[in-house]
């Protein structure tokens, strides 16, 4: 049976991903370096330290990583604050709320920082339906190591078997699976180049897998 859902954040809840990227080449830009959009993309769904210290082992750089990392969040805190048509994606927030309203625990599970997170739950008022929120920046591993969904099952305080992850990245995708986590790949048309093999269903609408839709995928 369907007890949580384990909810990714950009890509899935909200489209932060252009100010991401904005905020990354803003960084490149900084730091002197071009990063071709393929490696950038091959990136998508790990953390920004993560990401950071591929880049700096891939370019070479002397940078601590972790400086590029603050470069990264300042611009990306300048383009939240000033860009008016940040939004949640189309049907999420009915999704969010038909879970809740019948009864399923969910857990934010997103490579974001912490306050990022913050950023996002409190422009569009998401706390009122999550149990709680775990940030890859806070972990050891990054996706698509298990652990941050691992983790976000022991909050919500079900087995993987009664839990459900919504991803959008290939990184996310391999990390519920690494999970044994059932995976559901949403296929945004703002995360491109990514791999839905290894998702156990693939959607484009998020009404595919309301409740009614979803729970007989559970039932024994």
């Amino acid at each position: 049976m369907l007890k949580a859902v384990l909810f990714d954040m950009d890509g899935v809840i909200v489209n932060t991903e252009p100010l991401h990227y904005k905020a990354y080449y803003d960084m490149f830009k900084t730091v002197g370096i071009e990063v071709p959009l393929a490696l950038y993309q091959s990136y998508t769904g790990r953390s920004t330290i993560s990401t950071c210290k591929g880049i700096c082992e891939h370019f070479g750089l002397e940078n601590d990583p972790e400086e590029l990392v603050q470069l990264k969040r300042k611009a990306f805190q300048k383009l939240f604050k000033n860009d008016p048509d940040l939004d949640l994606l189309p049907g999420v927030l009915d999704l969010i709320q038909n879970y809740y309203n019948n009864g399923l625990t969910l857990v934010l599970a997103s490579s974001a920082s912490q306050i990022t997170i913050h950023d996002v739950f409190t422009r569009f008022e998401l706390d009122q339906y999550f149990k709680g929120r775990v940030s890859g920046a806070d972990l050891e591993a990054s996706k698509p190591h298990p652990e941050i969904f691992e983790r976000a099952a022991e909050i919500a305080g079900f087995k993987p078997s009664e839990c459900m992850v919504i991803e959008d990245s290939t990184s996310g995708i391999k990390a519920s699976h690494a999970a044994g986590i059932y995976c559901v790949a949403y296929k945004s048309e703002h995360s491109k180049n990514q791999t839905y093999t290894l998702a156990n269903k693939l959607i484009s609408d998020f009404s595919e897998i309301k409740f009614e839709n979803i729970k007989s995928e559970f039932e024994n």
